[in-house]
């Protein structure tokens, strides 16, 4: 008895502690960041004092929360960069920067750090910031994008991207989507004609939002 009651606790803990991620994913995603911890635990099933031994602070727990779509973010940006048409890993990039955006209102939040406790994300943000000042350049030696573009245009069109947030989140995929194409047209040097079509889609964002992802 005693060699099970081990391993019953660090399966109870376990459990726990997938219930409260799972929980926080569905209340930072639809609510954001400023969801208060306890409306996180009251969603999960568990008192504060359990959340709080496993995420004794809000930033460790939001860290957690979106490790997965932060592993996502990196490798769209590594994909952007070695794609052999710049123009085209300019467009993939914010399409699937505004494809995580729209998945979670608390990642949105995370990414433009927009509260302390996502401060973390800052290194995120710089990364997506360099990458899209080397594809910017590399687009514009090709004609494709146009001359006047600067990383702040990006920032100007993600803020207002989040304002997507208030549709209904069986809508919100397709809406960003569109969004997208009208900001990548608004961005290429000579614009087509007619409403802008969406890129063909990206490689699909694998979001397990498994706790147990390394």
């Amino acid at each position: 008895m005693t060699s099970r009651l081990p391993q019953t606790v660090r399966s109870d803990a376990r459990d726990n502690r997938a219930r409260i991620l799972d929980a926080a994913r569905a209340v930072f995603g639809e609510q954001g960041l400023g969801a208060p911890m306890r409306e996180v635990a009251r969603h999960a099933g568990v008192g504060p004092a359990t959340l709080y031994r496993h995420f004794p602070a809000k930033q460790a727990l939001i860290a957690e929360t979106f490790a997965e779509q932060r592993r996502a973010c990196r490798a769209a940006i590594r994909d952007a960069l070695v794609d052999p048409d710049p123009w085209h890993g300019f467009c993939s990039l914010i399409e699937r920067i505004c494809e995580l955006h729209a998945h979670s209102h608390g990642f949105a939040d995370a990414f433009m750090t927009a509260f302390p406790e996502a401060m973390d994300f800052a290194a995120d943000q710089e990364e997506a910031r360099h990458a899209v000042r080397e594809l910017a350049r590399r687009a514009q030696q090709t004609g494709q994008l146009r001359s006047g573009f600067v990383v702040d245009d990006l920032i100007l069109m993600l803020m207002a991207h989040r304002g997507l947030q208030g549709t209904p989140l069986a809508a919100r995929g397709t809406a960003s989507r569109r969004f997208a194409a009208y900001v990548i047209e608004a961005f290429r040097a000579t614009p087509e004609k007619g409403a802008p079509t969406p890129l063909p889609p990206a490689p699909r964002l694998q979001l397990t939002d498994s706790p147990h992802t390394p």
